[in-house]
């Protein structure tokens, strides 16, 4: 072996070393930056509770009880929302009416009047 193939030899080992060095970092980089995405993606998948829904998908009578609690208490919401409205619609129409105003008074009146011949007619 001649003095020129030895020096050309340690340049393509040399150029084999770098190149492998860089393909590791590349590597390195392409590995960082995957783990950073899942990362990420394991963050929105908690976010979304993907868990939790998957969970309630295979036990059926879990969100039937958690759907008949929900309606329940949309239910007593309104009921208790309606009474609470219906209460102060009646209380200003009593206002209205103790101030003796002629128009409003006599559709007051006339309101009363049907509403006591409904009782008549279907006492409860």
């Amino acid at each position: 072996m001649s003095p020129e193939e030895g020096a050309g030899g340690e340049e393509r080992k040399t150029t084999t070393r770098s190149s492998l060095a860089a393909e590791a970092n590349a590597m390195r980089r392409t590995l960082e930056l995957l783990t950073v995405r899942l990362d990420r993606l394991a963050l929105d998948m908690e976010k979304a509770q993907l868990k939790d829904y998957v969970n309630l998908m295979n036990r059926p009578w879990q969100l039937i009880w958690r759907n008949v609690l929900a309606g329940l208490s949309r239910g007593v919401g309104i009921a208790l929302g309606f009474t609470f409205f219906a209460a102060t619609i009646v209380w200003l129409l009593q206002l209205l009416g103790a101030l003796n105003l002629p128009v409003v008074g006599d559709y007051i009146a006339d309101i009363v009047r049907i509403v006591q011949r409904q009782l008549e007619i279907n006492p409860y």
